[in-house]
């Protein structure tokens, strides 16, 4: 079942002299389930490409289709709350609420929407994440590995459509990038759920079903890898 599709993604800034084309009609798909990973140098039009199909940024041309539906055939506001309840973001900096504990800052997307969690989903999250002995701690009472797991369930906790991941692990040292990486799998796993990351680090892709690279604003699919 296709989730996202992406068609002829430019995104230009600038004008004349100055412009710049940081996403050169760019396409690509992705099914229910998969893990995606795209690569590339610093500049390259990563954060670019999950910005546009996040509905962060606005793309100069082409479409964003969630189960068929275009991003930015909407009004803004109604963007915001489609976007909210079927898209999770997973950042390099966590941005986690300090005065909200662990699973304050998880169920917090769902209390944005005016809705009640469900306990047994939040204690599944907080038992798969390994953080059910941290569910009454603050941010700043955790280490960087265990807030970015808090991150990821806040992603997971409202099932959304996608998860986007930018850069999750570049706030991490190696041992805690490996297992954010390793939870990241399991989620798609364990929930069937569809993730695209963006990385730097070529050596965190062994484990994503596909790899994409974007090198000046061009995406090349560089296949399956995971075996």
């Amino acid at each position: 079942m296709e989730i996202l599709k992406f068609e002829n993604l430019c995104k230009t800034y600038g004008k004349g002299e100055t412009q710049v084309n940081a996403l050169k009609s760019v396409s690509f798909s992705m099914e229910k389930g998969e893990f995606a990973a795209v690569v590339g140098e610093s500049g390259s039009g990563k954060t670019t490409l999950l910005n546009c199909i996040g509905g962060l940024d606005d793309p100069t041309s082409g479409k964003v289709l969630l189960e068929g539906k275009d991003l930015f055939c909407t009004q803004e506001e109604e963007r915001t709350v489609f976007r909210r309840r079927n898209i999770g973001f997973v950042f390099q900096f966590f941005q986690l609420i300090p005065e909200l504990t662990v699973e304050q800052n998880i169920i917090f997307p769902i209390l944005l929407d005016y809705q009640k969690p469900d306990p047994d989903s939040v204690n599944e999250i907080l038992q798969v994440l390994g953080l059910t002995e941290r569910r009454h701690h603050l941010p700043s009472q955790l280490s960087g590995g265990q807030q970015q797991r808090v991150a990821i369930g806040r992603a997971l906790i409202t099932r959304p459509m996608l998860i986007l991941a930018d850069e999750p692990t570049g706030n991490l040292d190696s041992k805690n990038s490996q297992d954010v990486i390793d939870l990241l799998v399991k989620a798609s796993r364990h929930y069937q759920q569809t993730i695209l990351m963006i990385t730097h680090n070529v050596g965190l892709t062994s484990s994503v079903d596909r790899v994409l690279r974007v090198s000046d604003g061009v995406l090349t699919d560089m296949g399956g890898i995971r075996e």
